[in-house]
């Protein structure tokens, strides 16, 4: 997959619906998102987004792409989103495996929030 298809592909996936994590996010997909369970199953994080709105603006910076092996694709990237007045600003990665010509899913996704305190799950309020 070229670099600009795959920064297409990672932005549809904050921007677009429950439907296009269902063909994009593999049901063996790991997550680490900043909000509870925390951890998530592919499934999970489909079920999750159903429920939340999406994002009207994204951009990435600070981009990054490798590609340990064939058909595996690792990137890196800044991320600054916005949905009304709310701003989002994480570092993130993504995982992607090809499954046949031209078809890729996400096999892990990750995010590190700037300049928001995550909750301790350990701590109770």
């Amino acid at each position: 997959m070229e670099d600009d298809r795959i920064w297409t592909f990672e932005k549809e996936l904050w921007t677009g619906g429950a439907e296009v994590y269902e063909q994009r996010v593999s049901k063996d997909c790991v997550m680490a998102l900043p909000a509870e369970p925390y951890l998530y199953t592919g499934e999970q994080a489909t079920a999750a987004v159903k429920d939340t709105p999406r994002w009207e603006e994204v951009d990435f910076a600070e981009t990054q792409v490798s590609r340990p092996q064939e058909g595996l694709i690792v990137i890196a990237y800044r991320v600054k989103a916005k949905r009304g007045d709310k701003t989002y600003h994480a570092l993130c990665t993504s995982t992607l495996r090809r499954l046949s010509h031209e078809e890729w899913d996400v096999v892990q996704h990750q995010q590190t929030p700037l300049g928001v305190i995550v909750a301790d799950p350990d701590e109770k309020a």
